[in-house]
């Protein structure tokens, strides 16, 4: 069976953290302080990807209840709130280093080549959750060997995902800057939370692609349970890869064979 087609897409929107930046292991980093002081035997000592789900349950309670919230806010009061539950002290200097934590976590190893590939073939686009001061850090530092085209956050739009109200945003700038209409097709959503971007992707009928980053039975991580959400229906990408070099691979590819077509 031949892969889906590629080629037809004129721009691709990116979730950011998650997808091309290490949010998981950027966060469990800067819960050190608090997971230092839980004893020895606590669960999330021995695995810090349970604080890290915690940590995002938290947040996303927080998003849906305060919209408006800046990011940094959200993930400092997160903290706060997880330090809380442990039994654990949260600074205030480690709680404002968590909210400005996504402007300097790395990105995966295979981000920034995967990306200068596709930026050969589409108008990029970042779709994210978070605040402007974050996103500057991240396109300037961790992404800064990539071209985006335009950038739209959270705080721009005045909501979180996976509110449709960030998809329409998306849907209004890809068509008025770059003439991408996403009702024919030209648009590819990107992403690796399911909940964020693939459900509400499957709403509005955009197609997209999970970056499934090691998302496997027994170890989902953030951002949803894919065999769980796949029977309830919930979910629809047409695409799965592993990194964004594997995605890059298969658009090269396709769109060679296209080349040599013609």
């Amino acid at each position: 069976m031949s892969a889906p087609d590629l080629t037809s897409f004129k721009a691709l929107s990116f979730d950011c953290y998650g997808t091309l930046i290490d949010w998981e292991g950027g966060l469990a980093a800067d819960l050190a302080p608090i997971l230092s002081q839980l004893p020895e035997g606590h669960a999330w000592r021995a695995e810090p990807l349970l604080a890290v789900e915690r940590f995002d349950t938290l947040s996303n309670e927080l998003e849906e209840a305060q919209p408006a919230q800046s990011y940094d806010e959200n993930l400092s009061a997160s903290f706060v709130a997880v330090a809380d539950e442990a039994g654990a002290t949260a600074s205030p200097a480690d709680a404002a280093a968590v909210g400005a934590g996504p402007g300097r976590w790395p990105a995966f190893s295979d981000t920034v080549d995967g990306l200068r590939r596709l930026a050969r073939h589409y108008r990029l686009i970042i779709l994210s959750n978070v605040n402007e001061a974050n996103i500057r850090g991240t396109v300037a530092g961790a992404l800064g060997g990539a071209r985006f085209d335009a950038v739209y956050t959270a705080e721009a739009i005045g909501s979180y995902k996976p509110s449709h109200a960030n998809f329409r945003y998306l849907f209004a700038g890809a068509q008025r800057e770059f003439g991408v209409d996403w009702e024919r097709g030209e648009l590819l959503h990107v992403a690796h939370s399911l909940t964020a971007d693939h459900v509400p992707a499957k709403e509005l009928g955009l197609p997209s692609v999970w970056i499934s980053r090691g998302a496997r039975d027994g170890r989902w991580g953030v951002g949803g349970n894919q065999r769980e959400l796949s029977a309830q229906s919930k979910v629809a990408f047409g695409w799965q890869f592993e990194t964004m070099a594997d995605m890059a691979d298969e658009a090269d590819r396709q769109f060679a064979a296209k080349a040599e077509a013609k």
